[in-house]
């Protein structure tokens, strides 16, 4: 017994790679076309077995979408922390974990997503909140008086940037120029 995990371990290990199965299955065939018996298979789980761990489609997607969230939110505070990288060059990869994976295939409807947004409650809400508040902490510590209005229009450009470029390289190199014009101090190489 002493080197064999405590069930409650293995079960919420298990109940972790199922759900990355299943956010990698919902953004690869989008989530109107996934299927419970999809995410199954992808996480090599039984489709009993997997409705033993979430009972219906929509409670498996809120609980992946939330657990993608909330590590990327943690990487995004990291990022921002670590002082051996200049300020700038933080706020980039801070944007590149929120928005630059997303380029591509998902960003210009190729699968198709097809999910009603009500089933991500309050996520929509308190995922892009935290995320401004992080990016304005990090922008107040380099222009102290206006950093929430500075951060609101790096998200804005973020945005747009991010529907007009197809390549995650591009993306960041676009939004570089955008940190360097709202926050000054041009330490992010671009081209």
């Amino acid at each position: 017994m002493a080197g064999r995990p405590r069930r409650d371990e293995s079960e919420y290990s298990r109940r972790d790679a199922v759900l990355e199965s299943a956010m990698e299955t919902f953004s690869r065939i989008g989530y109107r076309k996934t299927s419970m018996e999809d995410v199954a298979r992808a996480a090599h789980i039984s489709r009993p077995g997997l409705y033993f761990l979430f009972d219906s489609k929509p409670v498996l997607f809120r609980e992946a979408v939330s657990r993608a969230l909330d590590r990327d939110l943690a990487c995004i505070a990291l990022i921002l922390a670590d002082e051996d990288q200049p300020p700038n060059a933080r706020l980039v990869a801070a944007f590149d974990r929120w928005a630059g994976s997303y380029i591509g295939p998902l960003t210009h409807g190729e699968a198709d997503g097809g999910f009603d947004p009500a089933l991500l409650g309050s996520l929509l809400d308190t995922a892009p909140r935290r995320f401004e508040e992080l990016v304005t902490a990090a922008v107040e510590a380099a222009h102290p008086g206006d950093a929430v209005e500075r951060t609101r229009t790096l998200i804005s450009a973020s945005i747009g940037i991010k529907y007009q470029t197809n390549t995650r390289e591009r993306y960041n190199e676009r939004l570089a120029v955008a940190v360097d014009l709202l926050v000054g101090g041009g330490s992010v190489e671009h081209s």
